[in-house]
């Protein structure tokens, strides 16, 4: 097992990464001086998977255990199922030493969050993410919520977890096209912050597409490092944090825009990081080749590099809801080369137009 700390003073907490990481779950939580009652939010795809085991590893370290079910998908991520989860809260009679345990991928992440920060203004939350999109990002750094018909993400709050247990085991049962939107996120971290990390990407793909275990400890933790290193710095995106929104600018406004259930949300960053290379581009800011680069490591990965046809206008005015937007002002994040971008409030809306249209 590794460990990766993020450290965040009285709120710092420990990233467990490994195989069989779940198995220490119980042993874990137990050393923590929770309360004695645990609810464990998960969907109805995780569940017939890992439910029962971590019930039981809960039950076997002397908690008192109720597993709670959400439908799956990001149509789910919303106040509704928040709703649903308080009651669950209420009739458990948890109080505010008892942990909620998110078992699931960025959705049950985020909705077990934000329940867990505001249920009884604050109780324990560990999380267990079984995506890689969950174990190398939204798993990490506090960030909670729900989305609305308007926007993703725009009701929330940061709230940082007690533990997260990164179990590289879980991630043979997922699907396919889940383990390639996972790797949009680790594509991103590359760009941002580590170009070495992008070339080990690159020469990769097949080994990390194939789940082996080197390839695969060495993305989960880089990428853990990574977060954790900016959270550390600037944990409520004051400045630093908003590079991780690379690519999340335009990829939030098509998920909004698509319903969320055209695309999932690494397709969608991974459709916002090209259209963001090809933004810098056309500004000077980054040299063509470095989009190109980008382009081709993301199709090789298997994730759509292209935007949908939308309507241009109700994209920019999608983006203008956007959580991230100052002062009517849309931030984009553009790669200055690859392992180095900057923040940028002054993109022209026809720029962004021509860019889509041309894409």
């Amino acid at each position: 097992m590794e460990k990766v700390r993020v450290d965040l003073d009285e709120r710092s907490y420990d990233i467990i990464i490994g195989a069989g990481a779940l198995d220490c779950v119980g042993e874990t939580m137990r050393s923590m001086a929770l309360g004695r009652q645990v609810m464990v939010v998960t969907n109805a795809v995780v569940r017939p998977l890992y439910g029962d085991r971590v019930e039981t590893l809960l039950a076997q370290s002397g908690f008192k255990v109720r597993v709670v079910e959400t439908p799956d998908g990001e149509v789910h991520k919303s106040l509704a199922t928040a709703a649903m989860l308080y009651d669950a809260l209420i009739d458990f009679k948890m109080d505010r030493r008892c942990a909620i345990v998110a078992l699931g991928g960025g959705v049950i992440g985020d909705v077990a969050g934000f329940v867990a920060s505001t249920y009884l203004r604050g109780v324990p939350f560990v999380s267990i993410p079984t995506t890689l999109l969950a174990q190398v990002d939204s798993a990490v750094g506090g960030k909670t919520g729900v989305d609305h018909p308007k926007g993703k993400n725009l009701i929330g709050a940061f709230y940082q977890p007690r533990l997260v247990l990164c179990d590289l085991d879980l991630l043979r049962t997922l699907p396919k096209r889940e383990l390639r939107a996972g790797m949009a996120e680790v594509v991103k971290y590359g760009v941002i912050l580590d170009a070495n990390f992008f070339s080990f990407v690159e020469s990769h793909i097949e080994e990390i597409l194939n789940l082996e275990s080197v390839a695969m400890a060495e993305v989960v933790r880089s990428s853990c490092e990574a977060k954790a290193t900016v959270v550390a710095r600037d944990e409520l995106e004051s400045g630093l944090r908003a590079i991780l929104n690379f690519g999340h600018t335009l990829g939030h406004a098509i998920e909004a825009l698509t319903g969320y259930s055209q695309f999932i949300h690494g397709e969608a960053v991974a459709i916002g990081m090209v259209a963001a290379a090809r933004i810098a581009s056309a500004m000077g800011v980054c040299r063509e080749r470095d989009v190109q680069r980008l382009t081709a490591v993301l199709e090789r990965i298997g994730l759509p590099t292209r935007p949908p046809e939308l309507d241009v206008h109700a994209v920019v005015e999608a983006m203008i809801h956007d959580k991230k937007v100052q002062d009517g002002r849309i931030r984009f994040i553009l790669p200055e080369r690859i392992g180095k971008v900057v923040i940028r409030d002054d993109v022209d809306p026809a720029l962004i137009g021509t860019v889509l249209r041309r894409s």
